[in-house]
């Protein structure tokens, strides 16, 4: 009887190096690898990448042959003067991450061996590294997972015989699903040390507020619906709206066009004269007032500035608390930054104000808005009270007929006085600007702070999302025995706007959903997706908190709940318990520990039918091979011939022939499914056989 055929059966020649099937994987891996690098690396390289990759796909398709040595050095040289000719403006990391890229794609058009896939795959590995601490949000881990999973599928495919693009991912992802109670381990246990050295900023778009505020960038912010920061306050604590001004930049340079930080205040660090130093200590605060702890997670800006409540203050050593009560990072922003604050409300600011921050605070252009000047005069003149007049300007704003709108219309050289007394509507920022330049004309100091107002509630997670269409603009006044004072003249012309946010007086769809594709569907009037978008917000927000935000703190008390006690002793027997048990897990998925059966189920279906042969006195004998069985009983029960065939040559390619775990599976479905077509053919047919004919 010749061997069965199985289609599916399939095996590598030795001979030949790399496989098809691998060089497909290393084609998806190839383009899974290289595509979330696309911001950080320059247009020529991502057309050498492109180049690399379709001159390897048409290796692949057979179209053309792997290029000469001297081809892949002429382009690798190209590639590094290219660099070097633009690393000043790249920067040193950024050249570092295009000349990796580079590598990897010249090396992947000229692999050869199995050597050469190995060094493609590591440095596989090393770009999804690279990559992960830019994107670490959930979302982009997520994804990363799976181009970690095409990178170690070339590996799978490498050693396995197996060509199904199925079976190898299904493979790949067992293997790569086992990894992960072992990393769940590491990322416990092993202690949370701070950097060796600090890696530099790989520079990326900017977003968010600037340091130099006009008539229209914060306009311009309302039309984004990207995450600024979120903020999750102690015991649950859930503010209202109106308290929630988010302090970010103060502005107290102004030059008739745009308000700007001054000199004294990004100075922080220096020993220059002239540079301001904040008067403010914790604890002498928190005998004052009971502060409110919170913390906040920033999300990437490639910028320095923090957000924070008033009175905002910090003990964490990589927050800068600055004169002008503002928070600096000591890093710019690439990745999300979570950070604990304290909120001393009602705290006054500064009540002896120095000579040199009221000279900086009370200066104006010459010749600078003479309508604005006179006007501001005049309520000088009527209310000689400092907050008598500043009440009155904040109600000359609800007296005159102005207008608050996300589309102001132009203004020329003298904006302010365009705005106050000619246009007379405007957004925050026209109005905090007016306010700041009247209230410093009567001669009280004044600044322009810059930040967001409001925040989006999650009941689920119990935090704030603040949006970058929540950018605001206010005043801040210095007045005595009461320190730098919040007025908001948007709570006078758009009070909506103040109490109960930024959807309750502009209409998101003519704001920062006007692009939105989602909004053309009507989705975000439906409940349900609402319910949907907090929900994945939630998870996104619990990652960047017990993941990204896996401090030191937070391991020593998932130990303790673990461990009770925290030794060494008992830190060992954790680590190894968990080896253990992984091992175990990891032994019995790869039946090493699977109980060893006396019959495998096709077996047992094959002498089941023997067994009912048996009994209808065609017993098979002991020494005797399936193949000559397979004669004899097509030789005495003809009518079952054909079909007890089929089992011996199932049964035959099972036992003896070289078969893939795969096709053994396939076969032996068959075989089980052809023994109970037998055992029914025999029952029916009421086979029998006389003793004397055997």
């Amino acid at each position: 009887m010749t061997a069965i055929n199985l289609p599916f059966q399939h095996h590598n020649s030795r001979q030949e190096p790399i496989s098809r099937h691998t060089l497909l994987w290393l084609l998806l891996a190839n383009v899974a690898i290289i595509t979330p690098l696309y911001e950080q690396v320059t247009l020529w390289s991502l057309i050498i990448c492109t180049f690399c990759l379709m001159w390897r796909f048409a290796i692949f398709a057979g179209k053309i042959a792997r290029p000469s040595r001297k081809v892949v050095v002429a382009i690798a040289l190209g590639s590094i003067i290219a660099l070097l000719m633009a690393v000043k403006q790249l920067g040193m990391l950024a050249a570092l991450i295009n000349l990796l890229v580079l590598g990897y794609a010249l090396k992947f058009i000229e692999l050869k061996s199995r050597r050469d896939v190995h060094i493609s795959v590591l440095a596989g590995y090393f770009l999804i590294a690279l990559t992960f601490i830019k994107y670490q949000s959930l979302w982009s881990t997520l994804h990363l997972v799976i181009v970690t999973l095409v990178n170690t599928a070339v590996l799978v495919s490498l050693y396995h015989n197996e060509n199904r693009l199925r079976f190898t991912s299904m493979l790949t992802s067992k293997i790569i699903l086992q990894s992960f109670p072992l990393a769940i381990l590491l990322f416990i246990v092993i202690p949370r040390l701070p950097p060796l050295w600090m890696v530099p900023s790989q520079g990326g778009a900017v977003t968010g507020l600037s340091d130099s505020v006009n008539f229209t960038n914060i306009t311009k912010l309302t039309r984004s619906s990207a995450l600024a920061f979120r903020a999750t306050f102690d015991n649950k604590y859930q503010a209202d709206n109106k308290d929630l001004y988010w302090r970010a930049i103060v502005l107290e340079d102004y030059d008739n066009q745009q308000w700007s930080q001054n000199s004294s205040i990004t100075e922080h660090n220096s020993i220059k004269a002239g540079a301001r130093k904040l008067d403010f200590n914790i604890a002498t605060a928190s005998q004052q007032i009971k502060p409110q702890h919170y913390a906040i997670i920033a999300e990437p800006s490639a910028q320095q500035w923090l957000f924070g409540l008033d009175v905002a203050a910090s003990k964490d050593p990589s927050v800068i608390m600055r004169a002008d009560h503002s928070l600096y990072s000591k890093q710019v922003i690439d990745t999300a930054k979570q950070y604990q604050l304290m909120a001393f409300p009602n705290l006054e600011m500064e009540l002896a104000l120095d000579p040199t921050t009221r000279a900086i605070n009370l200066a104006l252009p010459k010749n600078s808005n003479p309508q604005t000047t006179a006007l501001a005069m005049q309520f000088k003149l009527l209310y000689p009270d400092a907050k008598a007049r500043l009440n009155a300007m904040m109600r000359y704003f609800t007296e005159q007929p102005y207008f608050y709108t996300l589309q102001p219309p132009a203004v020329g050289e003298q904006q302010i006085d365009d705005f106050l007394i000619i246009n007379k509507a405007g957004f925050c920022v026209h109005y905090a600007s007016a306010f700041t330049f009247m209230a410093r004309t009567t001669g009280l100091p004044a600044r322009l702070v810059t930040g967001y107002q409001g925040g989006e509630y999650n009941g689920t997670g119990g935090y704030y999302s603040i949006y970058q269409y929540m950018a605001h603009a206010w005043v801040e006044v210095w007045l005595p025995s009461l320190g730098w004072t919040r007025y908001d003249p948007t709570s006078m012309i758009a009070p909506q706007r103040i109490n109960a946010g930024f959807d309750a007086y502009f209409d998101p769809f003519e704001s920062y959903r006007l692009n939105s594709p989602l909004g053309y569907l009507g989705l975000y009037t439906s409940e349900w997706f609402n319910q949907l978008r907090l929900q994945l917000a939630s998870i996104d927000y619990f990652w960047s908190v017990w993941v990204l935000g896996f401090d030191t703190d937070k391991q020593q008390n998932v130990l303790k709940k673990l461990l009770g006690e925290i030794t060494q002793t008992r830190l060992a027997l954790l680590v190894l318990a968990s080896l253990l048990i992984i091992g175990l897990a990891i032994a019995y998925s790869a039946g090493l520990l699977t109980p060893t059966r006396t019959k495998a189920k096709h077996i047992q279906a094959y002498l089941t039918i023997c067994n009912l042969l048996a009994k209808r006195s065609l017993p098979r004998h002991t020494d005797e091979t399936p193949e000559h069985y397979n004669q004899r009983v097509s030789t005495y029960f003809p009518a079952i011939a054909k079909d007890f065939d089929c089992l011996t040559r199932y049964y035959v390619a099972i036992q003896y022939q070289p078969l893939s775990s795969s096709a053994k599976k396939r076969v032996s479905r068959l075989l089980i499914r052809q023994s109970w077509k037998l055992k029914i053919n025999i029952i029916t047919l009421g086979l029998a056989l006389n003793k004397t004919n055997t």
